[in-house]
């Protein structure tokens, strides 16, 4: 029995989808989309978005799915068995690395959601906003307790893992990721029915195209990319556990719907609610951690105990969002070890767990703790958090878009675009050009404006 067969697969297609989106929908949808958004003049960047996720994101996730699936195998070793031994193999080994360093300091903030949660469920949280502000300086800056609330995630992600694809990731991925709309659509309704709701929906979905301009159009660019976790291994490592049967396309199309769903609800679950209490819609990357907590304080002034509710239930629908994003990137470097280093799969999710917990300790430390974990004047969260979102994500992706577009044998990308003949491949022509140059240009350019070179 060769390889191929022997591999686990996912059990059903409703677990290829929710495993896949679950792998995209993370903290990029939920906290970097709607700031994203707010500092970006709010429908106009939407739209471009959108346009983007269709141009750039599903050719890139298409991409990724065809080299996963063709080499049924680890992220480096797919690129490898596609590349037929040439030097593209490296590629992925990119990949594995950069989903690898992003877990390190990924898992730091997906620990301050379960800080939050219960910072939220004691009434910790309630205060003015310097109060708030001051919770989190302190809180992500203390030598134990982010420790702690990281490890916690890491055990959490851990076992998960352990059980398998199916037992493990599906079988999760199929209980948090309806958990999560649920949440979601709770969270927006009680928003949108606050008194002076309709300025946050209006900001939304009233575009003012004076706001467009090239830099919103990048950031849109850069967003897109960021949000559909390419070039990070887990969307190609999920792939080599697709069947032969699954639609390609259709199934990049399907995820990068729930994608957007999940970030336009994401706007709308904010948005309302700050417009209600008069909060800039641009407050920055400090939107979740320090103004929303105030916003939710001050949108429920006259029921607390409705505001508390409130405030648990969207960090818990963060650590949700951010568990299915570690599960996946933990799952790139375990697929790796285990067929790579020939270890059994518990032990690889061991390695992998320990290894992570390293770097988020040092990470998390990095934050205000130890002062002298600083490099270049950057702290180390910084510096992984830079050197994978300006480098190795673009760098990968540009790589991987020119390998698929004009390396692999043409006739291997059309098979697997439609297996093997079976689908009609009606998009395929348009999918190729824009891999070849649609897609390498935005992501060039992504790249440039970063430095701000363009």
């Amino acid at each position: 029995m060769s390889k191929t067969t022997e591999r686990a697969s996912f059990g059903s297609k409703l677990g290829v989808v929710l495993a896949t989106a679950g792998s995209a929908v993370g903290l990029g949808n939920i906290w970097r989309f709607p700031y994203m958004t707010g500092d970006n003049g709010g429908a106009v960047f939407i739209i471009i978005y959108i346009v983007c996720v269709l141009m750039l994101g599903i050719p890139c996730m298409v991409s990724e799915f065809i080299i996963g699936r063709h080499g049924a195998a680890n992220t480096a070793r797919a690129y490898d068995r596609m590349a037929g031994g040439k030097a593209w193999k490296y590629v992925g080994y990119l990949g594995v690395m950069t989903g690898f360093l992003i877990s390190g300091y990924y898992v730091v903030v997906s620990g301050w959601c379960l800080q939050y949660i219960f910072g939220s469920a004691v009434g910790t949280l309630n205060g003015d906003t310097a109060h708030v502000t001051n919770y989190f300086k302190e809180f992500a800056s203390h030598p134990v307790k982010p420790i702690i609330t990281t490890l916690a995630f890491l055990i959490i992600t851990h076992f998960v893992i352990v059980r398998g694809v199916r037992n493990g990731i599906e079988r999760m991925s199929k209980l948090m990721m309806p958990l999560l709309f649920i949440l979601l659509l709770v969270l927006v309704v009680a928003s949108c029915l606050l008194p002076g709701a309709g300025k946050g929906v209006s900001f939304l979905f009233k575009p003012d195209f004076g706001k467009m301009d090239r830099g919103v159009f990048l950031e849109a660019l850069g967003q897109s990319f960021y949000s559909l976790s390419i070039a990070m291994g887990c969307i190609c490592t999920y792939a080599s556990y697709f069947s032969r049967h699954t639609n390609l396309f259709k199934s990049a199309l399907q995820i990068s719907v729930v994608d957007c769903l999940v970030a336009i609800l994401a706007g709308l679950m904010i948005f309302p609610a700050a417009f209600s209490v008069g909060v800039a819609p641009d407050s920055g990357a400090s939107l979740v951690f320090i103004t929303l907590p105030n916003v939710f304080q001050q949108a429920f002034a006259s029921m607390p105990v409705l505001g508390s509710v409130v405030s648990v239930m969207f960090y818990v629908l963060l650590s949700v969002a951010a568990l299915t994003s570690l599960i996946s990137l933990h799952e790139v470097s375990t697929a790796f070890l285990q067929e790579e280093m020939k270890m059994s799969r518990s032990r690889a999710a061991m390695v992998v767990t320990a290894a992570c917990m390293v770097m988020g300790v040092f990470c998390s430390l990095s934050c205000g703790a130890w002062d002298g974990l600083t490099f270049f004047g950057m702290s180390l969260f910084d510096i992984f958090d830079m050197v994978t979102g300006q480098f190795f994500l673009p760098i990968g992706g540009l790589l991987t878009c020119i390998f698929l577009g004009w390396v692999a044998p043409k006739q291997v990308v059309r098979d697997e675009f439609t297996n093997w003949g079976t689908l009609k491949g009606t998009f395929f022509q348009l999918y190729l050009f824009l891999v070849r140059f649609i897609c390498p240009l935005s992501i060039l350019l992504i790249f440039l404006h970063q430095f701000n070179i363009i």
